[in-house]
């Protein structure tokens, strides 16, 4: 038996498919039917390397007498979050108000008539356990709830859904001042120290903005930018969070010690990653282990995550064997000390004791997850340790491409020459893919990699020739095909990733330089024209014309583990100003940051995106000068500086620093250049 969600290109809906639950996807026909049979809607968003998702579709959702229930009373619709953040986002925002927290699988009910929540939750087993109840016994309470005591509905509703309207309506003002950002990059940077309990996640939206402060704020023996960053630049790259053996970044670790990671590799994440450890370098902490991070990363995109584009994610689990009837989490890249010394030399495994931490008992459940002791260079028996492990892990000691494991299907009834890969959700995702794009981009900058900047433009390229169906940027593709309409994020992150590769490309004499900012301009325009909010400034989260069926229309400030839409959108508009000379660009930046400021000021630890985007309108620079020192320059750090390569400078002259709409005394020496460029990225504060 199957159901609607076959026919669903998503692999995480697709997952559903043969449950015997009656699933809808999210669409007008659901939304009417449950209308017309006055049945409360039962909605559940997740994602396909979701690891509870993953077991709530293989118990609850696998039942057969809380199927026919479900079936009976309420309209069940499955909700894939990476094609649906708008939905996501106004529902999650909800499931907090109702109980306190929320996190995937969201789980929550709604009125068929409004479509206004009245109960939610995430995981829910099938029998009570883990003080959650049976799924069955909760799915028989609300369905008298709803049939018997309307009023008690109708109340819970109408306290969610004003919350929501209010959330919605933001007051402007006008303190965009220093110490607003001050307290904005200082708010981050706590942010990053860690806690000494709990899970550990990169935070790199936070990490991005506490950089800022390095060169802003006066460092404190409880609050240091400068170490507090380069701490968080080793937790990633020497901890299990990296995949050591292959390259790229698992997505968290379930430990304070950054050493048992939660095993899915997200694109979003891998491309943030590169983004902080190359800034990192460039502002002067240039450890090996971070370069090896980012070289490795790159190997993993190019062999396992590389179609042309960049696939979204693979998942945290696989299977051991082809006969298993249930995936292990982390199976695909643990060890056992027996399974170490069996592919090992003697000498081999002194060496990667020496530097990661072996035990015969393990870290992770009796398995050894890779963590290193130190920094800097690894031993050379200690690489070719880890090229074995790699041999082991993929069956080839070689590999220019692996093929993907495209469900759970292909992975076990595929012959591999080593392990059993984790299954790879191949969709591509035009946020995602343009935080890879410029990870990419700025690595190449920093290390002069024209290889990085080449893949960068590869998928750039991609997006502009496929994701337009009729003048309108779409957020996925599916094997070719452009779904979705694009949202804010799709938006925003794409015109930073042109701008980045723009950039970039200048430290390779790339004569390409003004076609990616025909691109941005072009890219900005739609944008603006179907996003904006000109009664408000800022961007909503859908376009004006994709919007019906929502309670609301956000305009998303809060960074998650991506940055925020209207964050980088701010950003996006300072730079594309300095590039252009467009004062409308300014004048754009300066309402959406005025329309958050409140936002910043009260909510101050929610938005670090915001504070980059402020940093820009304060301390926005541009620096003309030739292509020899442009590309020196790029392997600085320099956070709000935009570059130009210009050959009519005068005699003499080395460069020349315009702060805002007012330029410097051209520089007569390179020296001369980078004092100036460091007091137009200083000039509010004092230290």
């Amino acid at each position: 038996m199957v159901n609607r969600l076959v026919q669903s290109q998503s692999l995480y809906l697709r997952k559903h498919a043969y449950n015997p639950i009656d699933w809808w996807p999210w669409c007008d026909q659901a939304l009417e039917a449950a209308r017309r049979e006055d049945k409360p809607i039962f909605l559940s968003v997740g994602y396909s390397s979701c690891h509870w998702c993953t077991v709530m579709e293989g118990e609850a959702f696998s039942d057969d007498e809380i199927a026919t229930y479900l079936n009976a009373n309420f309209v069940p619709i499955k909700v894939d979050r990476e094609e649906r953040p708008d939905l996501d986002s106004i529902y999650m925002q909800a499931l907090q108000m109702l109980v306190g927290q929320g996190g995937w699988p969201l789980n929550i009910f709604l009125s068929p008539d409004d479509l206004v929540p009245f109960y939610g939750g995430t995981y829910f087993p099938v029998e009570p356990r883990y003080g959650r109840p049976g799924f069955l016994q909760l799915l028989e309470i609300l369905r008298n709830l709803y049939d018997t005591d309307k009023p008690k509905v109708g109340a819970v509703k109408s306290q969610i859904l004003d919350a929501l309207q209010q959330s919605a309506v933001l007051p402007a003002d006008d303190n965009l001042s220093n110490e607003l950002l001050l307290r904005g990059l200082s708010a981050s940077t706590k942010i990053l120290i860690s806690s000494g309990q709990g899970t550990s996640f990169p935070m790199i939206p936070y990490g991005l903005s506490a950089l800022r402060g390095v060169r802003l704020m006066e460092p404190t023996d409880s609050l240091n930018p400068d170490e507090i960053c380069l701490r968080r630049g080793f937790d990633l790259a020497l901890g299990g969070i990296y995949d050591h053996v292959a390259g790229g970044f698992h997505r968290y670790t379930v430990d304070p010690t950054w050493t048992v990671p939660h095993f899915e590799k997200m694109l979003y994440d891998n491309g943030l990653i590169m983004e902080y450890l190359a800034d990192l370098w460039s502002q002067g902490h240039q450890d090996p282990a971070f370069e090896r991070a980012i070289a490795g990363t790159v190997q993993w995109l190019k062999r396992e995550m590389w179609a042309g584009y960049f696939y979204a994610a693979q998942d945290a689990d696989s299977f051991v064997t082809l006969d298993d009837d249930e995936p292990e989490e982390g199976a695909f890249y643990v060890w056992r000390e027996s399974d170490l010394r069996e592919c090992l030399t003697d000498a081999e495994v002194s060496a990667l004791s020496a530097d990661f931490v072996i035990t015969a008992d393990g870290n992770f459940e009796g398995n050894i997850v890779l963590q290193r002791q130190h920094s800097g260079p690894l031993k050379a028996d200690t690489e070719t340790a880890l090229k074995k492990l790699f041999t082991v892990r993929y069956g080839q000691s070689d590999i220019d491409t692996f093929p993907p494991a495209v469900d759970a299907a292909a992975a076990k009834n595929t012959v591999w020459p080593g392990r059993i890969p984790p299954v790879t959700d191949t969709k591509m995702i035009v946020a995602w893919n343009s935080l890879m794009i410029s990870g990419l981009a700025r690595a190449a900058a920093v290390f002069h990699q024209s290889d990085y900047l080449d893949l960068a433009i590869e998928a750039a390229e991609f997006i502009l020739a496929k994701q337009w169906v009729n003048d309108r940027l779409h957020r996925l593709n599916y094997d070719g095909a452009p779904a979705v309409l694009a949202q804010s994020e799709d938006y925003a992150l794409f015109i930073k990733a042109l701008l980045d590769i723009q950039q970039a490309s200048l430290a390779f004499s790339d004569s390409s330089v003004d076609d990616w900012l025909t691109h941005v301009k072009a890219l900005q325009t739609e944008f603006d024209q179907w996003l904006w909010s000109a009664a408000a400034g800022g961007y909503y989260n859908t376009a004006s014309d994709a919007s019906e069926s929502l309670l609301i229309r956000e305009r998303s400030y809060q960074d998650s583990a991506t940055p925020a839409a209207n964050g980088v959108a701010i950003s996006n508009l300072m730079r594309l100003f300095l590039l252009t000379e467009d004062l409308a660009y300014l004048d754009k930046a300066e309402k959406a940051l005025r329309s958050f400021s409140v936002v910043m000021d009260q909510a101050t630890r929610a938005c670090p995106s915001l504070f980059q985007g402020l940093d820009w309108y304060r301390h926005h620079t541009l620096v003309r000068t030739d292509a020899d020192n442009v590309a020196r320059l790029l392997r600085d750090y320099f956070p709000t500086v935009v570059l130009v390569r210009h050959t009519a400078l005068p005699d003499g002259a080395t460069g020349q620093v315009c702060r805002g709409l007012s330029c410097r005394k051209p520089a007569t020496s390179v020296e001369e250049m980078r004092e100036q460029i460091a007091k137009s990225q200083q000039r509010d504060n004092v230290r």
